[in-house]
Parts: structure tokens; C-alpha cells; sequence
């Protein structure tokens, strides 16, 4: 069966709570809820009034995890100091999963890498509500739920794994050991995999095409968007809704496309798709079921 993807033309944060109403599944327990919440200097990350309607009706924590780079987020310290700023700790609880300590998962039969680095935090949550601001990306092509999933769950160290492929997880010495572009992308794709394996289906993902930029929310100088704000989705199935967002860039009329394209296409961008379903966590197969 094709997975079922919701769509619906609105980008409010109204449109978020019908997609989940829609999507009818209600997730349980202690729910993280893992976004992109912005480089310092960032003009594109979708703020926290947007979604704070849909975060507040799952009871949710806003989790994240360092990064590998220089920057305002690197370091626990900063990292808070930031997510106060831009006003995340205004409304939600906060979690830096790696703040204290790795979790390691085993990925069996990775095309790339054979465990993932997270941050042990992930530990405290029995479901996950993965919030992506789908957007291109100066590595990875384009970012949506599999980005989340993959370098946005894994710590800092996991981070430079993935980068990698596996050789280091080394921060320091991370762009020495940049993996040629296929790797990373299949690396990205083992260590979503394992995220999802590991909750066990109670996951809900909700990409939300807007403030369409080609680079992500970790950029601190990032383009300004270049198409127009599509719409937004909810599916179970984080390969299908990644395709269904890039199959709908790429049969856009806005007159940035070929600009988003060509980012995608420079990074060789669809190979994260085709390799996660592969991998088979999901599929590029999908029903788009529009809602208004």
C-alpha cells in the first residue's frame, strides 16, 4: 500500500492542528518534538508562535541536540543561551539530549555506518513529534523529516560520525573527514533508520514547505527564500513525505524553482531518498490526500 500523505495549502498554525486532527493518531506518552530552532544570525527558522498550537496539544518538549560546527550552538551554554533568544524557552520546555552523555544504537545492516550517536536524552520520550522545515541544504540537497531524523537527533559526536561515514567523531577534525557526497547521504539515511526503529512507530511527521530557502536554518548567513510558501503535510512515513515535498518543488511553476532545484541536484540530494527506502523504513511510494 502507498503511504498517505495529508496536504493542505494553508501555512498557519491552524493548518498544523488540522493536518494532525486529519492524520487521526494521537501520540502518547512523553513527547519530544524535534525542529530545527535556528542558527544565531538565521532569518529562515520557523518561530515558535507558529507552532506553538501544535506543541502545546501534544504536551510536547522541545528537543535538540550540538552541533558540530562553530557557532552559536555548539556548546550546551550557548546552544540554551540561543534557544532563549529566539524565544523557545518562552513557551516550551527545552531539552539538550546531549548535554550529558552518547547514546549508541546498532544499525545491523547500514549501507554506511553500523551504529548512530545520539544524545542519551532521547531515552526520556516515548513518542516523537518531528516538526522540519523543509528547505534546501548546502550538504544534504534539500532538509526535511530524514535530515530531523538523521544529523538533527544525533549529538554532536553522532554528528561528525554521520558527516564522516563513519571515520571520526572528532568535532575538531570533522572537515578533514568530510565522506564523499553519496556516503553522507546513505550515512543519513543508516542513522534515521535507527531513530525510527527505535520508537517503534510512534512518530509523527509534519514538513512544513515554506520560507523556501536554498540553505538551512543552520546557516548564519542564509539566502532569503526564493519560491513562494507552498503549503504543509503530515504522513507516518518519513520517506513519503520528503518525496511528496520534493516532487511538489520540482513541479512548481514559481520562478525560483530551478534555482531550489539546482541546489538539490548539485548535492545529488534524491540519493538520501533512494537510499533510505532501500533501507526500508518507509517508502517513496505515497497517496497525497488534499484537505482543502
Amino acid at each position: 500500500m502507498k503511504s498517505k500523505v495529508y496536504f493542505t495549502h494553508r501555512t498557519d498554525a491552524e493548518g498544523i492542528l488540522k493536518l494532525y486532527e486529519v492524520l487521526g493518531v494521537t501520540l502518547k506518552g512523553n513527547v519530544a518534538v524535534k525542529l530545527h530552532s535556528g542558527e544565531k544570525g538565521n532569518q529562515n527558522f520557523v518561530k515558535p508562535e507558529f507552532v506553538r498550537p501544535i506543541i502545546d496539544l501534544v504536551q510536547g518538549t522541545v528537543v535538540e541536540c550540538n552541533t558540530a560546527y562553530e557557532g552559536a550552538r555548539n556548546t550546551t551554554p550557548k546552544h540554551l543561551e540561543l534557544l532563549q533568544h529566539h524565544g523557545w524557552t518562552k513557551y516550551f520546555r527545552v531539552d539538550i539530549m546531549d548535554d550529558k552523555e552518547d547514546l549508541e544504537l546498532e544499525i545491523p545492516h547500514g549501507k554506511r555506518i553500523q551504529k548512530n550517536i545520539l544524545g542519551a536524552g532521547i531515552q526520556k520520550y516515548d513518542s516523537m513529534l518531528v516538526l522540519s522545515h523543509f528547505k534546501g541544504h548546502p550538504m544534504g540537497g534539500f532538509g526535511g523529516a530524514i535530515k530531523q531524523l538523521s544529523i538533527g537527533c544525533a549529538s554532536s559526536a553522532g554528528k561528525a560520525y554521520i558527516h564522516s561515514a563513519g571515520k571520526i567523531t572528532d568535532q575538531n577534525i570533522l572537515w578533514e573527514n568530510i565522506a564523499e557526497q553519496d556516503h553522507f547521504l546513505e550515512s543519513m539515511a543508516d542513522a534515521a533508520k535507527s531513530v525510527v526503529d527505535y520508537f517503534k512507530g510512534n512518530m509523527v511527521f509534519i514538513n512544513m514547505l515554506v520560507n523556501l530557502s536554498v540553505d538551512c536554518d543552520c546557516c548564519a548567513v542564509a539566502e532569503d527564500p526564493c519560491m513562494k510558501d507552498i503549503g504543509m503535510m503530515i504522513s507516518l512515513d518519513p520517506i513519503a513525505i520528503d518525496q511528496a515535498c520534493i516532487d511538489m518543488v520540482y513541479s512548481s511553476k514559481d520562478k525560483g524553482r530551478d534555482h531550489f532545484v539546482a541546489r538539490v541536484e548539485r548535492q545529488h540530494g534524491i540519493h538520501t531518498l533512494e537510499a533510505s527506502a532501500e533501507l526500508g523504513f518507509g517508502s517513496r511510494e505515497y497517496e497525497l490526500i488534499c484537505i482543502d
